[in-house]
């Protein structure tokens, strides 16, 4: 009897590592991951142009003729108004196409009009948003910036709630090439909790992370 003790005993330990294990499998991605990205600023190189979505708070220049400009915001519908032209379509557009369509406009009025476009405050299309959605405190769709990473995503958002379960979480990537949605793997449990660099992660514009809840 005594040996059947000891050797009881014996197998706890390893027992108890097995189950360590397990639930350290149940909380660690296994499925395809992005490679990581530093956490060091590096050099900021400029992303794809940028495409005026709705609500994007826009400046309108016209040279010599400031009064035909102005501020104006893109409407939900996607148009804007400016004197002497109504309802032109902006969204869709970079600021260099959408100055092109009101120099083309205002040319019945003035005589080779010299036209910029700036963004003041940008909300982004569908396309080249970043949206993070489920466990975390502040879902939203964030516009996305050239070089925008995993951390920058989940400091906007506030970082998972209570409940998150972050080593679960999803990034769903539409691949340009194949015409299909891609899904990885993310751990932003151990990118936000340990400080883990390799968890952080270079994002795209049209990603959505999805955060799960923990079941317990």
């Amino acid at each position: 009897m005594r040996g059947l003790r000891s050797s009881r005993m014996a197998l706890a330990p390893g027992m108890a590592a097995a189950a360590l294990a397990l639930l350290s499998g149940c909380t660690t991605a296994t499925g395809p991951q992005l490679p990581p990205a530093s956490f060091v600023a590096t050099e900021e190189k400029p992303s794809e142009d940028y495409v005026i979505g709705p609500l994007d708070q826009l400046t309108i220049f016209v040279w010599r003729n400031p009064e035909l400009g102005g501020k104006v915001q893109v409407r939900p519908d996607g148009r804007i108004t400016t004197p002497l032209i109504q309802d032109l379509p902006a969204t869709g557009k970079t600021p260099t196409e959408l100055a092109a369509d009101i120099t083309q406009r205002l040319t019945k009025y003035v005589k080779e009009p010299l036209v910029s476009v700036i963004v003041d405050q940008f909300s982004g299309t569908y396309s080249q948003q970043v949206r993070v959605v489920g466990a975390t405190e502040k879902p939203a769709s964030l516009p996305y910036r050239a070089n925008m990473t995993l951390l920058d995503a989940m400091i906007a958002v506030g970082g998972l709630n209570e409940f998150a379960s972050g080593n679960k979480a999803r990034l769903i990537r539409f691949n340009k090439e194949t015409g299909k949605q891609q899904e990885f793997d993310l751990r932003i449990g151990a990118l936000l909790k340990r400080g883990d660099s390799s968890a952080n992660v270079k994002l795209e514009p049209g990603d959505v992370i999805i955060i799960p809840e923990s079941m317990f």
